[in-house]
């Protein structure tokens, strides 16, 4: 898949691969969620496109669930997948809550649905 059909995700099922874990430590913050990416779809960065792993309370190494989101940051391109396990929902405050610990250094939106226009 091409990066830039990522919005094609929201809705489906996607396993991210966590390389910092849920209380990781990682360029002076605290991780308080899981933090990975998905194989296969190379981000702007050259890196794998990354994840945040919402509704998951320990560390795991790897999660499969459904993609309910993408922040969409404005001032950098690097956006990240939203990932929940099957049924559960979270709000766009809710989303920006749980990944304030990174996301409040960059300037983002939530998108839920494929033919955003945002992007």
């Amino acid at each position: 898949m091409n990066y830039k059909d990522i919005r094609q995700l929201i809705g489906k099922n996607v396993t991210v691969k966590i390389d910092r874990a849920l209380g990781t430590m990682h360029k002076g913050f605290i991780y308080t969620l899981n933090y990975g990416y998905i194989e296969g779809i190379i981000a702007p960065d050259g890196e794998c496109l990354d994840a945040y792993v919402l509704g998951v309370s320990k560390p795991v190494r790897e999660f499969t669930g459904r993609c309910i989101a993408i922040i969409h940051r404005t001032d950098e391109d690097d956006d990240k997948v939203v990932v929940a396990p099957e049924g559960e929902e979270y709000s766009d405050e809710q989303i920006k809550a749980m990944t304030d610990f990174q996301e409040r250094f960059h300037r983002s939106v939530v998108v839920r649905y494929a033919g955003s226009e945002v992007f």
